[in-house]
Parts: structure tokens; C-alpha cells; sequence
């Protein structure tokens, strides 16, 4: 998955739909486990600003 820190808002609402729990949310930062995403996208279906996008190269 990539991330627009731009556009992301932090409502960690991405977090908590991860099947993969590959997200994290910290103070001011989304961070993303490259190791356990699967690229699903799900968290960006859910994401309500767009800040995530499906990962074309993986």
C-alpha cells in the first residue's frame, strides 16, 4: 500500500479493518508494515480522504 501523508488525516480508521494488523498508528504518523500488508486494499476502500492506494508494483 503506499500512503499520501498529505492527504491522511489520522483517524485510524485504516488500522482496525487491516486484516494483516499492518497498520499503525502513532502521534502524527501511519505507518505501514511492509512485511505483513498483503496489498489487499482493504484499508484504502475504507479510508475516507483517499490517502491510500493500492501498491501497483506488488
Amino acid at each position: 500500500m503506499e500512503l499520501d501523508r498529505d492527504k491522511c488525516c489520522y483517524c485510524g480508521g485504516c488500522v482496525g479493518i487491516c486484516p494483516e494488523n499492518a497498520l499503525e498508528l502513532r502521534e502524527t504518523a501511519l505507518c505501514i508494515d511492509g512485511e505483513r500488508c498483503k496489498n489487499c486494499g482493504l484499508c484504502a476502500k475504507f479510508c475516507p480522504v483517499g490517502a491510500l492506494t493500492k501498491d501497483e508494483n506488488s
